[in-house]
């Protein structure tokens, strides 16, 4: 406590001298908020430590939600102290620091408690001397050249550590690994295969120290060029010194069958420049899915009649059907997919081609390094997250291949910029181009596409970039350099000057310009937005169906003869499942095929406390006959207690959830539930316990909330009291209207407890507005969340 109210001092006296005429501070600032900044006080830049556990710790002011990023990898929330209430307070966190070496970078991030956009801490650089956490560095050449003979294909690898080696192996055409032993002059792998075909051999080599630590080289495309057959008799005859035990993919395999290989799992010969030489196909409607949605269909085979029952499905809302789906394939509960599940990922895609889908791969998340990759110094964990696709391409049949790729890398994001600009602008279309040239060289026709706000060519931020030798809008270079672009044009309207069809008009007109037809999709939102900006405007779910596909039946309108248009992308999946026609009593969803067979038990549940208030819960996935929709997480503080409304504690639709407002120095157990898309409740799981940390800090509540509609306005009233004693408290309460409504307020409570907010205006005969709470403050007391009276209330009224 001594050494907050000493850091809280420090800030005061900042602000101060901040005042003082002739003296300047330099304090870190977003552009959200220039009284909101984060610290690190705990090491200074380039401060040398030792492996263990490094005490991180610092200040803050004006943001929430704090995260500490280590290289792009490591995202974890930290710990935040604040008694007072007052978003002035001090973190800290525990970095294991046991398997680094080298250089780290740390950075935290936060959200500005007004504006709720992003708030970023200096960047921080700590070096760590340990030896046994070094990775090896890996590099795959060939001595011939990228062009050679099939029979004379050598491959050098070279490999830099500081560790002796126990193990060197070599990947081609993404077949099994093959142990390579060194030689005089490191390691080499020289092999001949029987005729072929022109092809592409994807090359890649990892090696593992006598630690265990296994670094991974980037990919090597070696061009193949056909030569008259030879050895047909013993296609298994090589050369002196070559390895007869060669373990290629079944693609690889076809090739050398000799002239009656099946054409289907032929490579393309490559393209002739970086940007598309051949017709983009058109993508209408397309649907992003994320990760918590993208495993399942691939682990569980049923899911997927879930998913082309409602993409297909023409007549609930009377839309158009979904024919393109961006399936995210980045690390999901510790697995990947394109390696882990390569058998299974080919055979999701063969059943999406033969339901007629075009499948794309989805690259996207924070960090690892999605919109880190923008920074130069990611480049290399940018390009290798790309080329896990393109090797996967290389080593599967036409069938089961992907037919493009959705890059979501979102540069804006980053701290800089704004105030660095061009710099990171140019080092994004330096990474983006990058990726292309690796495109270029895999041989592969697959469609790279670039996910881009629907600034990119207004702000300022993105104007005059130049780059290539030329000064564009940002948006503009982008279109010369991916295939094709999708606008995050999240906006609930189609018309005004903010609207989704002006605000396409540039990237149209800009694609005709350059001739690439077919290359400007339009993305729309549809999930609840809770902590954007402007939550009212970005999504449609406030609006429902029905009403966005009449707006999008207006794009159609002014779009569908652009020579240039590639369709409407749906953002996501999971949303989209549950997305009302409309809010209130007329209101009705997609409805499954008809299931009655509940999901399979819950298995794997874990629980770990984070601080003296939260927990978080984990577990694995369920399997069902259909598809699961979700898992419901249930909370008592017995080992024995029942599940049901009583001890209902939230829903995740993911394999994580954090159970937040709980008492301190409380010991809690949890029951894990799955929940299938016809709303099939499947067995609890095992009981799972964690308990909190001790704290002084008293919990308050929510007393009572209610909410009624008048005059076109939803107007909700809450009070707030202390737990123990239901005396009130003074608090500051931030939320947000829900379900037909989106307006974030900001407000404090009077004397007696009381808050009250009213919604924007929502004219309407029938309907329904609820309030969700975000986060409440008072001084010396914590939002105890758990033990408010769910679910919310919501105001419902109108006639069916």
């Amino acid at each position: 406590m001594m050494l907050l109210q000493i850091r809280k001092y420090v800030l005061v006296l900042m602000a101060v001298v901040l005042l003082l005429p002739g003296i300047c501070v330099r304090i870190p600032i977003s552009h959200a908020q220039a009284g909101a900044f984060i610290t690190l006080d705990s090491h200074q830049n380039g401060q040398a430590i030792q492996p263990g556990v490094a005490e991180l710790f610092g200040t803050y002011s004006g943001v929430y939600d704090l995260q500490l990023i280590v290289n792009g990898k490591i995202i974890a929330d930290v710990l935040m102290d604040d008694p007072n209430g007052d978003d002035i307070g001090s973190w800290s966190y525990k970095l294991d620091t046991s398997q680094l070496d080298g250089t780290i970078e740390l950075v935290l991030k936060g959200n500005d408690t007004v504006s709720r956009y992003g708030i970023w801490s200096p960047w921080t650089h700590l070096n760590i001397d340990n030896p046994a956490a070094h990775i090896p560095e890996v590099q795959v050449t060939s001595s011939s050249g990228p062009s050679q003979q099939l029979n004379k294909l050598d491959i050098n690898i070279t490999v830099e550590g500081r560790n002796p080696l126990s193990l060197v192996e070599l990947r081609v055409g993404g077949g099994e690994w093959l142990q390579v032993p060194p030689s005089k002059k490191g390691y080499h792998y020289k092999f001949k295969l029987p005729h072929s075909r022109q092809a592409v051999y994807s090359l890649e080599a990892r090696a593992t120290d006598t630690f265990g630590n296994t670094g991974y080289s980037q990919t090597f495309y070696a061009r193949v060029s056909p030569h008259p057959r030879e050895n047909s008799s013993n296609p298994a005859s090589v050369t002196e010194n070559v390895y007869q035990d060669q373990i290629l993919s079944p693609a690889l395999v076809g090739l050398m069958e000799g002239d009656n290989a099946s054409m289907e799992n032929k490579p393309e010969a490559p393209t002739s420049s970086i940007s598309s030489s051949y017709p983009l196909p058109d993508q209408d409607r397309a649907i992003w899915i994320w990760e918590n949605a993208s495993y399942p269909l691939i682990l569980n085979p049923n899911s997927r009649e879930v998913l082309s029952s409602m993409a297909k499905d023409t007549t609930t809302f009377q839309q158009r059907p979904i024919t393109t789906l961006y399936l995210a394939v980045g690390q999901y509960n510790g697995t990947k997919m394109l390696e882990d599940n390569r058998k299974e990922v080919q055979q999701f895609i063969e059943w999406g081609h033969r339901e007629g889908f075009q499948v794309q791969a989805l690259i996207a998340g924070g960090t690892s390094p999605p919109y880190f990759g923008a920074y130069q110094r990611y480049h290399t964990q940018a390009v290798k997250e790309f080329e896990q696709i393109l090797n996967y391409n290389l080593a599967s049949g036409t069938s089961a291949r992907f037919d493009g790729v959705n890059v979501d890398t979102e540069p804006y994001i980053l701290p800089d910029f704004k105030t660095a600009k061009p710099s990171v602008q140019i080092q994004y279309l330096d990474m983006l181009q990058l990726l292309m040239e690796r495109k270029e060289a895999s041989g592969l026709h697959l469609s790279v596409g670039a996910a881009i706000p629907r600034w990119y060519d207004t702000s300022a931020d993105a104007s005059d970039i130049p780059w290539n030798g030329e000064t564009k809008w940002l948006s503009e270079h982008i279109q010369d350099t991916a295939d094709y672009i999708s606008i995050m044009n999240y906006r609930d309207q189609a018309e005004g000057s903010a609207g989704i069809i002006a605000q396409a008009l540039n990237e149209l007109a800009y694609a005709n310009k350059i001739g690439k037809l077919k290359s400007v999709v339009i993305g729309v939102e549809t999930k609840d937005i809770a902590d954007g900006g402007d939550p009212e405007t970005i999504s449609f779910h406030e609006e429902g169906r029905t009403y966005m596909e009449k707006e999008l039946n207006k794009v159609y309108d002014v779009f569908l003869n652009d020579s240039a248009f590639g369709g409407i992308a749906l953002h996501h999946y999971s949303s989209i499942l549950d997305f009302p026609s409309e809010w209130g009593p007329g209101g009705y969803t997609w409805q499954p095929p008809a299931d009655d067979e509940p999901p399979s038990t819950v298995q794997g549940a874990a629980a770990a406390a984070f601080d003296f208030q939260r927990i978080h819960i984990t577990y694995d996935m369920a399997m069902d006959n259909a598809a699961v929709n979700s898992y419901r997480i249930y909370r008592g503080t017995e080992a024995d207690f029942h599940i049901g409304p009583n001890t209902y504690a939230g829903t995740s639709k993911g394999l994580s959830y954090k159970d937040s407002g709980l008492l301190p120095d409380t010991t809690y157990y949890y029951k894990i539930t799955a929940v299938d898309i016809g709303g099939n409740e499947g067995t609890p799981s095992m009981a799972v316990s964690a308990t909190t940390a001790p704290s002084s800090m008293k919990p308050m509540v929510i007393d009572h909330m209610n909410i009624v509609y008048s005059s076109g306005i939803a107007t909700v009233t809450v009070k707030m009291v202390d737990m123990v004693t239901r005396e009130p408290v003074t608090a500051k309460i931030s939320g947000r209207f829900t379900h037909m409504a989106g307006k974030y307020v900001n407000a404090a409570t009077n004397a007696e407890g009381l808050f009250q907010a009213q919604s924007e205006t929502i004219p309407a005969l029938r309907g329904e507005i609820g309030f969700l709470p975000r986060r409440i403050m008072a001084d010396s007391y914590y939002w105890a969340s758990a033990y408010d009276q769910l679910p919310y209330p919501t105001v419902i009224w109108g006639e069916p």
